[in-house]
């Protein structure tokens, strides 16, 4: 008896998307976490709500922010649409991030994945740029200055910076402009760009016959349906079901409407960018907005072209010495980072103590090499401890950074208050 023509398009599609059969080690849940199959349907509801949501929205000044009140009060099951759309957008930059650092830890950015892991890295800038475009939409004072507290900071990139950030507002501040700008961006540019990243991504996962594991010479090749797939339809209504659950329990924010002669006090990026306006607040811009974000983007893209001897593709840590340099790593991020930002606005003054010296050389230099000379010796230190290779130390470098950013973007959202000041 052939089957029903419904079911061999469906069974053409997974075995367009997955092979035929594939590796058990590779289907076990601590794998991959589900990570990248979490974040392409994210992307999916992401897309269907959004295309409902241009149904109701209206991208002007006038009636942007209008609409949305009309969309969470008179329109059915409005409020909940909007709900799902926002924090499955704040849920796709943490699996996306999550999804990255699982790759870069399992150590799946080398050989022939090297180019997987730069088209990542891309897909997880459209990720941001998506979010970031989308903050401005309901045209609120909590979007409305978020945009423009961010937009500010790309002025402080050299020489491209101003005409940057004119750019992407459409005129010296936001404005109307702005707003059409990013809404077509969110809704027509970055989607489509989005799409062509993921087809692509997904692609080359095949061609490397899927994600990597432990032991490839110990195959134990499975049927994919239902082995595999049988677990990703769990795992996608589960995700459904929380993401339907909390969005009837929380609502996405909304405040006044936009008042740009109004500014409120503190005025923050979107929680995402906070380690960035934390940067900014301890350093001198010209490092917060360029030199440091410049140095970090340009590791994370070289990364996979270093050369080193002890690559174990597949393998968490590279070994039990590179897990204990990474545990060790993120601890010492955590507490130097905190430690730093209260000197910084306690103790620490050099532009006040060298009036006469530059204020890039003493509020820049000098707290850039206060960071990075501790960590350089910490980071020293650990190697000749513990006898980590190359790579295990390349790891705790990058364990560092992004422990870093995450003590500062949790510092900016949850501990500065009034005038951006800690505790207050």
């Amino acid at each position: 008896m052939k089957p029903p023509d419904t079911q061999k398009a469906i069974t053409r599609l997974l075995l367009h998307l997955h092979p035929l059969k594939i590796d058990e080690q590779a289907i076990k849940w601590t794998r991959t976490f589900g990570l990248g199959g979490i974040a392409a349907l994210l992307f999916v509801i992401l897309f269907v709500t959004g295309m409902m949501l241009r149904f109701v929205y209206v991208p002007s000044v006038e009636g942007a922010y209008d609409s949305i009140v009309a969309l969470n009060q008179n329109t059915l099951f409005g409020r909940l649409l909007r709900n799902l759309h926002y924090w499955s957008a704040t849920l796709l930059v943490i699996v996306t991030f999550l999804h990255l650092l699982r790759v870069f830890f399992s150590q799946s950015i080398y050989y022939e994945r090297r180019k997987n892991w730069i088209y990542g890295l891309l897909i997880m800038f459209l990720v941001v740029s998506a979010n970031f475009t989308g903050y401005l939409l309901p045209w609120d004072q909590l979007s409305f200055w978020a945009v423009t507290i961010m937009t500010n900071m790309l002025t402080y990139i050299p020489l491209v910076g101003d005409g940057l950030a004119n750019l992407i507002r459409g005129g010296n501040e936001v404005n109307a402009n702005t707003l059409l700008r990013f809404y077509h961006f969110h809704t027509g540019l970055l989607p489509f760009l989005m799409i062509g990243m993921l087809s692509v991504h997904f692609w080359l996962v095949r061609k490397v016959k899927g994600v990597t594991v432990k032991n490839p010479d110990e195959k134990k090749m499975v049927a994919t349906n239902p082995q595999l797939v049988s677990k990703e339809v769990l795992v996608a209504l589960a995700l459904m079901i929380f993401l339907l659950l909390f969005s009837m329990l929380l609502n996405a924010p909304l405040q006044e409407k936009a008042q740009p002669s109004v500014s409120p006090n503190p005025s923050k990026a979107p929680w995402y960018f906070m380690g960035f306006q934390e940067l900014l607040l301890n350093v001198h811009p010209a490092f917060a907005a360029f030199i440091i974000p410049a140095l970090t983007f340009g590791l994370f893209f070289y990364l996979p072209f270093m050369k080193f001897g002890s690559v174990n593709v597949g393998t968490w840590f590279n070994s039990p010495k590179g897990k204990q340099a990474v545990v060790s790593s993120a601890l010492f991020g955590v507490v130097f980072t905190l430690t730093m930002i209260l000197l910084n606005a306690y103790v620490l003054n050099f532009t006040t103590w060298l009036p006469e010296w530059p204020p890039f050389i003493t509020s820049g230099i000098f707290l850039f090499l206060l960071y990075v000379i501790p960590a350089g010796v910490f980071l020293y230190f650990l190697k000749a401890k513990t006898g980590i290779s190359r790579l295990e130390l390349y790891m705790s470098v990058v364990t560092i950074l992004l422990t870093a950013y995450l003590v500062m973007m949790a510092v900016g959202s949850l501990l500065r208050g009034e005038g951006m000041h800690l505790f207050s």
